[in-house]
């Protein structure tokens, strides 16, 4: 039986084969060098912000947010990084909390992410490659696709751990946030200002 042979077409890359799927990980100095390129941070909203459940009330809907993972968006907009959430589920629970964190961009709608992040970037003058952005399910293919920085929340499904160049050890809704906001500023060097900051 002759064996499979996976090659990868960008020596950056590293191709291995999980799932049926073929991955795209950058060594750690190319993860860092794409994360100090980052100038604004994008991510779904359910199963990324949040762990993907939701209640129901009545006609009331209820989301359950990481707060660690709001101070790390808040650490992001205060080191002059654009924060912006790209969900095609409208939401009022995800409007609110967006509001409270002053999330600089918040797209709601059934529509395409790739299009609604490209008018994203018009309005900003931004390119893909200065994005990272963050997905969990296959609506978010696309965008982690062209993302200069893409990342995969653990509990991400096979396809889009694939498609990622990171996967971050905690889960969405989990602090999954939090540790990517972690590691674009630390690759900044900016984390220890915000620490510094926080210790006054």
């Amino acid at each position: 039986m002759r064996k499979k042979r996976t090659t990868a077409g960008d020596s950056s890359k590293t191709a291995r084969v999980t799932s049926g799927a073929t991955t795209r990980r950058p060594s750690p100095r190319s993860l860092k060098e794409r994360l100090a390129k980052v100038r604004m941070f994008l991510c779904d909203v359910d199963g990324v912000m949040t762990d993907a459940s939701v209640y129901f009330s009545g006609e009331q809907e209820f989301k359950r947010f990481d707060i660690q993972d709001g101070l790390g968006l808040t650490a992001l907009r205060k080191s002059g990084i654009r924060v912006g959430w790209i969900s095609s589920r409208p939401s009022a629970a995800t409007t609110r909390r967006a509001a409270d964190l002053k999330i600089d961009f918040l797209h709601q709608s059934k529509g395409g992410k790739v299009e609604a992040i490209e008018q994203i970037l018009t309005r900003t003058g931004l390119g893909w490659g200065q994005i990272c952005y963050a997905g969990d399910d296959l609506v978010d293919l696309g965008p982690l696709k062209r993302a200069g920085v893409a990342v995969a929340v653990a509990n991400a499904v096979p396809e889009v751990r694939a498609a990622a160049h990171y996967i971050t050890r905690a889960s969405g809704g989990q602090g999954a946030v939090r540790e990517i906001a972690e590691m674009i500023l630390k690759a900044q060097d900016k984390w220890r200002q915000v620490v510094a900051d926080h210790s006054q």
